[in-house]
C-alpha cells in the first residue's frame, strides 16, 4: 500500500503549513494568502471533518496539530473531462494496426462487434477509475459508444459503476455517435431517451459529411424535446474544408439552446483562414460554448503516415489562447487511454496538464492556465465544490513534493499524496495483469 510521500498529523483539525498552490486555484479572498511570484501562493490550510475549514497566509501561527510542507505544492482534486472508459485498455487485444486515424476506427469497431459484453466493459472501465483515482482525480466524465446495440449493453455499466464510485469519483456519461447514423430522427430519439433515463448527456461527432446538417437538426431537437446537455466531438481532422465547429455555434445561437455546451477536438479550424478563425470563435464566445483540447490523442493521431517516412507538420491541437483570449471557456482532458486512438497514457491530469503546458506553451507566464484541468471544467460539468480550495470545500486534495512548475513538470511525481475527506488514500495503481483474461482476441 502506497499513501506517497506526506503523513498529515492525527486529529479532527489540523493544519497544512506552508503550502504552495497555484492562485488561479484558490477560491479565497486575496488577503487569506501569500503571493510569491510566478502565479504562485503560500498558504496554510485548517482541515476539519474531511474539509477545508480555512485558508491563511502561508507561516501565520496556529496551536493546531501542523505539517510543514515546506513549500510543497496542492492541488485540488481535478476534473477529466473527456475520456472514453468504453475503449480503454483493449490496446493488447486490437492494437491499432498503422497509429491512422481510420486504423483506428477499424480497430474499434472490430473490438466492440467481438468483445464489448456488459462484463467485458464493466471490468476496464473500473480498471481505469481506479487509475484515475490513485492520481487524484475527484470527476470524470467519459464518452460512451451508442450505436449498433452497444447503447444497450454500456449505459446500464455506467449506471452501476457511477453509484458503486460515488463519493469517490463523480462520473458522468456522453453518448457518441457518428453523424451519419443519426440521420434518422427516430434513432436518436431512441439514444436520447436512453440517455435521459441514465442521466446522461446527448453527444455527436461531427465532420464533413452531407448528413452532418441533419443529425445536428435531430440532435438539438432531442436535447430540446428531453433536456439533456450536449456535448460534440467536432472536426477531429486536418481538412480545412471541415468547418462543423461553426454550424454548432450557429444552432446554439438560432435555437436559443441554453443548457451547457462542451466541444472537443475542434482541429480542422487550425487550418483555416485567419478570417474564418475570428468568425468562429466570436461565435463560440456568443454561444457560450465550452472548448476542450486533447493535446496528447491528437498529436499522436493527426497529420500520421502510415508505415512512416514523413514527419508530421499538423499536430491537432486547437486555437485554445485565441478561444480563451476571446473569451471561450477551454479545458483540457485525458481522451483515450491505451486504446487504439491513444496507444498510452493512464488517466493522470497531471500528465496531461504537463504535456499541454509544453505543446500548448501554457507558461511564461502561467497565468490561470492550471484551472483548464480543474476548475473550468468542474464548472462545466455543473460540479460547485470541485475545481478549487476553498473555504468549506472539501479537504480532497492533490500534495505534490514539488515547490515550483518547473520541479512539478519535470518527473513524474509518482510519489504524490492524494488526500481524500483529508486523509491519505492508497495510491499504488492496479497491475496491468489484471487485464489478462480479457485479452483473448475474439472474432
Amino acid at each position: 500500500m502506497s499513501t506517497g510521500f506526506l503523513t498529515p498529523p492525527a486529529g479532527s483539525r489540523v493544519t497544512l503549513k506552508n503550502a504552495t498552490v497555484p492562485v488561479s486555484l484558490l477560491d479565497v479572498p486575496g488577503g487569506r494568502f501569500r503571493p510569491i511570484g510566478d502565479d504562485l501562493a503560500r498558504v496554510d490550510l485548517v482541515l476539519a471533518d474531511g474539509r477545508v475549514v480555512d485558508v491563511v497566509p502561508g507561516g501565520t501561527p496556529t496551536v493546531l496539530p501542523a505539517t510543514d510542507l515546506k513549500g510543497a505544492m496542492v492541488w485540488p482534486g481535478f476534473v477529466d473531462v473527456h475520456t472514453h472508459l468504453d475503449k480503454g485498455h483493449i490496446w493488447p487485444r486490437r492494437p491499432n494496426p498503422d497509429g491512422s486515424f481510420p486504423g483506428a476506427l477499424g480497430a474499434v469497431l472490430a473490438d466492440r462487434q467481438a468483445s464489448w459484453t456488459a462484463e467485458d466493459v464493466a471490468a476496464r472501465m473500473e480498471f481505469s477509475l481506479r487509475c484515475a483515482h490513485a492520481h487524484g482525480t475527484v470527476a470524470i466524465r467519459t464518452h460512451i459508444d451508442s450505436a449498433f446495440g452497444q447503447e444497450e449493453i454500456s449505459w446500464p455499466v455506467v449506471a452501476e459503476a457511477r453509484e458503486r464510485w460515488a463519493g469517490r469519483i463523480t462520473l458522468q456519461a456522453a453518448s457518441l455517435s457518428g453523424a451519419d447514423g443519426m440521420v434518422d430522427p427516430a434513432t436518436v430519439m431512441k439514444i436520447a431517451r436512453i440517455v435521459k433515463r441514465h442521466g446522461g448527456i446527448l453527444g455527436l461527432v461531427t465532420y464533413k459529411t452531407p448528413n452532418v446538417h441533419a443529425a445536428l437538426d435531430n440532435v438539438f431537437r432531442a436535447a430540446l424535446d428531453l433536456d439533456l446537455e450536449l456535448d460534440f466531438h467536432v472536426d477531429e481532422n486536418q481538412d480545412p474544408e471541415s468547418a462543423t465547429l461553426e454550424l454548432i455555434a450557429d444552432k446554439v445561437i438560432a435555437t436559443g439552446y441554453a443548457r451547457p455546451v462542451i466541444v472537443g477536438h475542434c482541429c480542422s479550424i487550425v487550418r483555416q483562414s485567419a478570417d474564418d478563425q475570428k468568425r468562429v470563435i466570436d461565435k463560440l464566445a456568443a454561444a457560450n460554448i465550452g472548448v476542450v483540447s486533447l493535446p496528447m490523442c491528437n498529436l499522436y493521431l493527426q497529420d500520421r503516415t502510415p508505415g512512416g517516412g514523413r514527419t508530421p507538420r499538423h499536430r491537432g491541437p486547437t486555437l485554445l489562447h485565441e478561444m480563451k483570449a476571446a473569451g471561450v471557456r477551454v479545458m483540457i482532458a485525458s481522451d483515450n487511454t491505451r486504446d487504439p486512438f491513444y496507444a498510452y497514457g493512464d488517466l493522470d491530469a497531471l500528465e496531461v496538464y504537463g504535456q499541454a503546458t509544453r505543446i500548448l506553451h501554457l507558461d511564461h507566464p502561467v497565468g490561470d492556465w492550471p484551472r483548464v484541468i480543474a476548475a473550468t471544467p468542474a464548472a462545466h460539468m455543473g460540479l460547485a465544490d470541485r475545481g478549487a480550495i476553498r473555504i468549506d470545500g472539501p479537504a480532497d486534495l492533490v500534495v505534490f513534493r514539488a515547490r515550483t512548475w518547473t520541479e512539478l513538470l519535470s518527473r513524474p511525481q509518482s510519489d504524490r499524496t492524494v488526500l481524500r475527506a483529508g486523509l491519505p488514500i492508497d495510491t499504488t495503481l492496479p497491475d496491468y495483469s489484471e487485464l489478462d483474461s480479457l485479452m483473448e482476441v475474439r472474432t
